[in-house]
């Protein structure tokens, strides 16, 4: 954009030029790659997560839908083993967790979970994204959306816990410049917040994980009366 304006001023044109986001896409031309945010969508199953990579942070989309079936996990997008079983242990709490979550536990029996992390061409591993494929699965077993302004990160145990992860503020960066409002992140990853950029730190709201019944609280839409009044309620509490 600056070259453009030196050739104008070299041209002969005078006076202080001023170059607006209108002009953007005149002097640029069309964008060349669509944005990661475009591809959210309001459905259930669907998590946004937060990556990191050696060229800084990104965000990623966790997808998770379900067919009739005998019980069996899919995974698909090029997961390395420690996604892979990210994605066991996050199916697996949801399982135990079914009756307090408002899940019915026969429908893991008849059902196939597929687990989907999209840009399949891309490899993907690492523990961080354990919080999202839990968030993806609750999602979508229980029929509610997750907040689309909400993007989170963390690693889990099969006891719930959300442990920390690195390059939270890549991360955070990542979330900021993709429009993102609130972050989810472990709680023992406080001692990160002051690396993150004070624009950034304004700007978000930032909700601190020591467990994953905190992120089902913090970022599930709550359900339609419609969809309370055509969901069978069931009765009962995990011990």
């Amino acid at each position: 954009m600056l070259r453009n304006a030196a050739v104008r001023i070299a041209e002969g044109g005078v006076g202080p030029i001023r170059i607006t986001k209108h002009d953007v896409v005149e002097i640029l031309g069309a964008p060349r790659f669509e944005s990661e945010v475009a591809m959210r969508v309001s459905v259930p199953g669907v998590a946004t997560g937060l990556a990191w990579t050696p060229v800084g942070g990104d965000i990623l989309f966790i997808e998770a839908t379900r067919t009739p079936g005998s019980g069996r996990l899919i995974l698909t997008g090029q997961l390395g083993d420690v996604m892979k079983e990210s994605a066991q242990a996050a199916l697996s709490i949801v399982k135990n967790r079914a009756v307090a979550l408002g899940i019915d536990p026969n429908r893991f029996e008849k059902s196939d979970i597929h687990i989907h992390v999209p840009a399949g061409a891309t490899p993907k591993d690492g523990p961080s994204a354990g919080v999202a494929m839990f968030m993806a699965l609750v999602s979508l077993m229980t029929d509610r959306t997750i907040r689309s302004d909400t993007a989170m990160t963390g690693e889990i145990s099969l006891r719930g816990l959300v442990l920390p992860v690195g390059g939270i503020k890549e991360k955070v960066v990542a979330a900021h410049s993709a429009g993102i409002k609130r972050v989810m992140l472990p709680a023992r990853n406080r001692r990160d917040y002051d690396d993150i950029p004070e624009t950034a730190r304004k700007d978000m709201e930032f909700v601190w994980l020591e467990r994953v019944e905190e992120a089902v609280a913090n970022a599930l839409e709550p359900k339609s009366a419609a969809d309370k009044a055509a969901t069978p309620q069931l009765v009962g509490a995990e011990a």
